[in-house]
């Protein structure tokens, strides 16, 4: 397999959000990640380690809301350019969401380079496919799963609710009520052209076949695009290429929401505040009727 040449300056500018940061804040980033995590593992009730795909043996953790009945769940997919992080640095929304009555699921997924993005994108789905089957056992509405994910974790969100995949999956199409990527990645070819490819390995026809906006669903689903204000071009350029494909598909456009004063990294830790509007979207998605 032949890749598209790598490291297009302007490109890698676009899509370096490490980089365009001062010395240290990503490190504060992931580091706040990492201990409010741990945080929310030792207070609150979870299911850890829940073997979601036999074939990777990946597995899931799940934060039950509190309270009778069946609860619509947040599936969290973590980011990290599809190379880095895991589940267990991904939990930290998991006191604000449940408690207004959301269950929290965070998903991990083999790593590039060792896992082609193919492979990744089956995880994930396969993810899905579990909850849906076993959900009701852990508290969880199978009627009732709404998908997020940050930068990578952003494309796989976008790939869960891309169409053409839940039937083999013996799924309903609407298996995946919404979906809110942040800072996401729909359209990979700029990706192909940038530093990425060192480890992604990105040609034309892995393009077109791995790129959310080439792969629409077939009926809308509920969708919420946010980004950091403080965010590098590239990100901010793919969630407004998202929500024009979606309009010329004819469907309505989706809500749109730059987070005033953050920047690619810190922008999900709005999550952990219960009165910030990345909260307040996140609520408003997964408890619609």
């Amino acid at each position: 397999m032949t890749s598209v040449p790598v490291g297009d300056p302007e490109i890698d500018a676009a899509y370096g959000p490490r980089s365009a940061l001062p010395p240290g804040v990503y490190e504060a980033h992931i580091a706040s990640y990492a201990s409010l995590s741990a945080e929310a593992y030792r207070t609150l009730p979870h299911e850890r380690d829940l073997c979601y795909d036999v074939q990777s043996g990946q597995c899931l953790d799940i934060f039950p809301a509190p309270g009778p009945g069946l609860k619509p769940a947040f599936v969290f997919i973590h980011g990290g350019y599809w190379r880095m992080l895991s589940k267990n640095e991904s939990v930290f929304m998991a006191e604000t969401l449940t408690r207004r009555g959301i269950s929290v699921v965070a998903v991990d997924y083999a790593l590039a380079p060792a896992a082609t993005l193919e492979e990744i994108v089956r995880e994930v789905r396969a993810s899905i496919a579990w909850l849906h089957r076993n959900g009701p056992k852990h508290g969880i509405d199978p009627g009732r799963i709404f998908v997020g994910g940050s930068s990578a974790g952003g494309h796989l969100a976008a790939a869960l609710i891309s169409g053409g995949w839940r039937e083999a999956a013996g799924l309903p199409e609407d298996a995946i009520k919404g979906a809110m990527p942040v800072s996401g990645l729909f359209d990979l070819a700029p990706i192909a052209r940038s530093f990425v490819n060192a480890w992604m390995g990105l040609d034309a026809t892995r393009v077109e076949a791995m790129s959310p906006i080439h792969h629409l669903p077939p009926e809308p689903c509920r969708l919420v695009l946010a980004w950091g204000e403080h965010e590098t071009s590239g990100f901010k350029d793919q969630a407004h290429l998202y929500r024009e494909a979606w309009r010329a598909a004819g469907f309505e456009p989706p809500r749109a929401v730059e987070i005033s004063g953050r920047n690619h990294f810190d922008v999900v830790l709005d999550w952990c505040d219960d009165d910030s509007t990345m909260t307040e979207l996140c609520a408003a998605l997964a408890l619609s009727t």
